[in-house]
């Protein structure tokens, strides 16, 4: 994994995805969950894993800084900024066009998805 590889996610802001359907808020605009969500899934496509590998998030830290509405596009980029052993982190920035509406930081670890999955209750 490369100190500096980027990624990116995106998606349209519609009626599932506002604050008000994941009841994060009463308004029908970009939830922040979503945003998160979004900053996640572009840091996920930032890794290049082996067999059997994953990641799991263990820290997130975000600002959601301005309004959208319903069909605006969310692009959300993932930039790796450093790699200690398996702690993978991340800086993120969310963009409505070229209006940044959400920054933040990230870090994930890389995990043996088995053995991770044998540990998780049932």
């Amino acid at each position: 994994m490369e100190i500096g590889k980027k990624a990116e996610a995106r998606t349209l802001v519609s009626e599932s995805n506002t604050a008000k359907a994941v009841k994060s808020g009463n308004l029908d605009v970009f939830s922040t969950p979503m945003m998160v969500a979004l900053m996640e899934e572009a840091a996920c496509n930032c890794l290049g894993l082996e067999s059997g590998q994953s990641t799991v998030g263990t820290y997130i830290a975000v600002e959601h800084l301005a309004a959208s509405a319903l069909g605006a596009e969310i692009t959300a980029t993932a930039t790796l900024i450093a790699v200690e052993r398996r702690k993978l982190s991340f800086e993120l920035v969310a963009y409505e066009g070229d209006k940044e509406i959400g920054k933040g930081t990230h870090t994930r670890f890389v995990i043996d998805a088995e053995k991770f999955m044998s540990k998780v209750s049932k």
